[in-house]
């Protein structure tokens, strides 16, 4: 059983502030990446007590460098750096038999989730798919869809498991930490979080060998509609093949083939930085 594995770094337990996830950081970073590579290996120790025989981890935090290869558990490969093609689902292929989401948020349009964001705050406003609004695990999905993979299990704030529970029927979920604003929360403490994050990927691992993890179900053509900061940044969007901009600060990008939305979105989030001023 292959299990592969996006981790980001603002669900997980202890993290509250940029500066515990951004190299600029200094101590608070190092600190922050300690925590965040804890409930990697957990959610990969997990995995393989509940009998995968491969894990695959793609880091999908900032510049998607964050870990010491040399202390990631269990022998996992780790897809790593800038610019993949796949951004945060680099790595997900047909030939794997179920994702995990470790660490992950809440979206920038919902309810206060700590450190929320779609991909880019400078950029995204909210996003929808279906007409159902989503966060990064939303717009994921769509990639997990494509190659008939199911989501299951996801680890975070309680908000990031609202969001994502719709595309993953049968899937295992660790709340990590209690949100009361964007910038504070109720953290478990790092060891607990761990040990349910272990306790939940071994569980989602036998659900999977079980068949009784489905796939996010996302229905075809599919609409993936975003909603930018500025009228510039939705004119730049179009540039990207399959945009079309719906209204003044609306896009979308419709499809059959999910993963050419997904790889389309991917576009506009890189070309709409320059919008952006960055």
């Amino acid at each position: 059983m292959k299990i592969w594995i996006s981790f980001d770094m603002e669900g997980v337990a202890g993290i509250v502030d940029w500066d515990q996830c951004r190299p600029s950081g200094g101590a608070r970073y190092e600190l922050g990446c300690q925590l965040m590579l804890a409930e990697v290996n957990a959610a990969i120790e997990g995995a393989i007590a509940g009998g995968a025989t491969e894990v695959v981890l793609n880091d999908s935090h900032g510049t998607m460098a964050n870990l010491d290869p040399r202390a990631v558990a269990g022998n996992a490969s780790y897809i790593a750096g800038r610019h993949k093609p796949m951004y945060m689902m680099q790595g997900l292929d047909e030939t794997v038999d179920a994702a995990f989401f470790v660490g992950y948020h809440g979206s920038i349009s919902g309810q206060p989730s700590t450190l929320s964001h779609t991909y880019n705050p400078e950029v995204f406003a909210a996003a929808r798919v279906n007409g159902v609004e989503v966060g990064e695990s939303g717009i994921n999905a769509l990639v997990a869809e494509h190659f008939g993979v199911p989501i299951a299990f996801l680890s975070g704030d309680a908000v990031t498991w609202e969001q994502t529970a719709t595309f993953a029927p049968g899937g295992v979920h660790v709340v990590t930490k209690e949100s009361l604003t964007r910038f504070s929360s109720a953290n478990l403490h790092p060891a607990e979080s761990c040990r349910l994050i272990r306790e939940g990927a071994e569980e989602a691992a036998r659900r999977v060998a079980g068949g009784a993890v489905g796939t996010p179900g996302i229905t075809r053509p599919a609409t993936l509609e975003l909603d930018v900061q500025t009228g510039d940044m939705a004119e730049v969007a179009t540039w990207a093949r399959g945009v079309e901009r719906v209204a003044e600060r609306t896009v979308a990008i419709s499809g059959e083939d999910l993963l050419a939305v997904f790889r389309s979105f991917v576009a506009v989030n890189y070309i709409t930085r320059q919008a952006g001023g960055r």
